[in-house]
């Protein structure tokens, strides 16, 4: 199978399984999903959609959010971790004020110039808000393009460039959101079994598969127990070898000198 056939399957399987993926973060619009996005850095979108209502009800809009105090807004976040997204979300509702009317921007170098907005959350409002192609690469895709053989895992980069590359820039915005429900539904980072994934089994390597399986793993490690057992059990061998091997050490008797009063 080469890469085109390889992508092609995994469109298929993906398409089978999330024929209409809704976004997982809950939104009104493009300043909401702004927010979200931001919030959902290094915490879950379950988290985050918890934390929202209470924020949006009282700052749903860029000029709300930017009369409410950092301290305020961090009360409301804090359980998403890091009181510098208070302070970036602050900061960035003053910016839509004052630079842009009060209105999310369309392009990515100036939303990427708002405080605590990189790339990934760019693309994603790019993508999500406004329907502009783009392919947003979070951990699960990074992980999942190079486990696929789709990227070599390099970088973020690479992968958001070997991912538009090989699908139909038209799938992209769908697509970003099926592998990530693929990733946490099916495909987790650790004990996979990726011979009975319904992507991995044939967009692995056989390799890869193959370390995967549980049964292989645990006969690997009776192995390594095993073969650590006979080295350990040679080295003693070998050392009852030497000569001398078995005496018991002389005493040592202390020097008179050293014990001799003066």
């Amino acid at each position: 199978m080469n890469k085109a056939e390889k992508v092609e399957r995994i469109g298929k399987v993906l398409d089978e399984l999330y024929p209409d993926p809704a976004i997982p973060l809950h939104h009104k619009d493009a300043f909401t999903l702004l927010v979200a996005v931001a919030l959902s850095a290094q915490t879950t979108d379950a988290r985050v959609n918890m934390v929202t209502p209470e924020l949006f009800k009282i700052a749903p809009t860029p000029a709300a959010m930017a009369k409410l105090d950092v301290a305020r807004i961090h009360e409301i976040t804090k359980s998403c971790g890091f009181a510098s997204k208070a302070k970036n979300l602050s900061a960035l509702a003053k910016m839509l004020v004052e630079e842009h009317g009060g209105v999310v921007p369309r392009t990515f170098e100036e939303l990427e110039a708002l405080p605590g907005v990189g790339h990934k959350t760019a693309s994603v409002v790019m993508a999500q808000a406004f329907g502009i192609p783009a392919f947003p690469v979070d951990t699960h895709i990074h992980r999942l393009a190079e486990r696929w053989g789709l990227s070599d895992g390099k970088s973020v980069e690479q992968t958001e460039r070997d991912l538009k590359a090989a699908f139909p820039r038209d799938s992209w915005i769908a697509m970003h959101l099926k592998i990530i429900l693929f990733g946490r539904e099916h495909c987790p980072a650790l004990r996979h079994d990726m011979s009975t994934c319904p992507i991995c089994s044939f967009a692995a390597s056989k390799a890869r598969i193959l370390a995967s399986q549980p049964t292989l793993k645990a006969a690997k490690k009776r192995v390594d127990k095993g073969s650590s057992a006979k080295a350990l059990s040679a080295r003693a061998s070998s050392a009852s070898s030497l000569p001398g091997a078995g005496r018991k050490p002389l005493a040592h008797k202390p020097d008179r000198k050293s014990t001799r009063a003066r």
